[in-house]
């Protein structure tokens, strides 16, 4: 005879919360969709959700260990102590389980699967004593944290993850930003009672950048410049998402000023370059000839 405890691996004193876990140990180990090629993984995978389909239930764990039930949920007779030890004689029209015109609850006698051999689940009996049917429930979703560095999320590209064990493919949809939570249908935790699988749920935690930043579908740059090619005008190279291009700064350019190159963002989007001048940081004699020789200009209006 099948043993439930020995099927999850542990002891009759086990608490709630350790056939919890070892219930879910086991369903992970044995998921269908993660061992495909396993043709034994999904019997055991069922023997295992049977297991816990009983001893994750309180009042199904004590019939099963006051054997009122089996390894199947199936009754094995009516328990200790029958029917209180014999008949009574009742009037015509009373109620042998309670006052007039009350109800009774048939499972407190039979136990609750009792129905499944007329409905063929453990919850009621269509049509039968009034107990509602027992509906498959989704299994319990996973959550899972992922680092991603920024270029790979506003690019869109697969990682491989380790889930339970089994390497899974994740593809970043491009222009992910930090935060955002991706969802692996079904790749949860196995229903209990034969139910759709819960989903795994990866949050992306997507680190900065040293110069990029995602705004929208636009890349965002900060874009340093020399006084010489501020004033003078240049013909520079700078860094987009797909690899360096050649961008014209124009003459007299301010800090401030922006320059956008168009495509070079995500999805369509482009890349925006705002001007910094940055002042020598070594003395120049030379430059400083030059400026006083230049006429004294008024920029400020207050």
């Amino acid at each position: 005879m099948k043993d439930l405890y020995q099927i999850l691996g542990i002891g009759k004193t086990a608490t709630e919360s350790e056939i919890k876990s070892a219930y879910r140990k086991l369903a992970r180990k044995y998921h269908p969709d993660l061992n495909k090629d396993d043709k034994t993984a999904a019997e055991k995978f069922k023997e295992v959700s049977c297991a816990y389909d009983i001893l994750g239930d309180k009042e199904k764990r004590r019939k099963y260990d006051n054997n009122e039930i089996d390894a199947d949920g199936k009754p094995t007779g009516f328990g200790a102590g029958g029917f209180g030890g014999g008949y009574q004689s009742y009037s015509a029209g009373a109620n042998p389980f309670g006052g007039e015109g009350a109800s009774f609850d048939f499972s407190s006698i039979f136990g609750d699967d009792i129905f499944s051999q007329f409905s063929g689940r453990g919850g009621g009996f269509a049509g039968g004593f009034g107990g509602a049917s027992r509906r498959p429930r989704k299994g319990a979703d996973i959550n899972y944290t992922m680092r991603v560095d920024f270029l790979s999320a506003v690019r869109g590209e697969e990682k491989t993850v380790n889930l339970n064990g089994k390497n899974i493919n994740v593809k970043i949809p491009a222009g992910t930003s930090n935060g955002q939570t991706l969802r692996l249908k079904g790749l949860g935790e196995p229903s209990p009672n034969g139910g759709t699988s819960g989903d795994v749920l990866i949050t992306l935690n997507v680190d900065r950048h040293p110069y990029f930043e995602l705004e929208d579908k636009n890349i965002l740059l900060e874009l340093p410049i020399t006084l010489k090619e501020a004033i003078l005008g240049a013909k520079i190279t700078v860094p987009t998402i797909t690899g360096k291009v050649a961008v014209n700064i124009p003459p007299y350019a301010t800090t401030g000023e922006k320059l956008r190159l168009k495509g070079k963002g995500v999805k369509g989007g482009d890349q925006i370059m705002t001007l910094k001048v940055v002042m020598p940081k070594t003395k120049n004699s030379e430059l400083e000839k030059a400026l006083q020789a230049m006429p004294d200009e008024t920029v400020r209006t207050f």
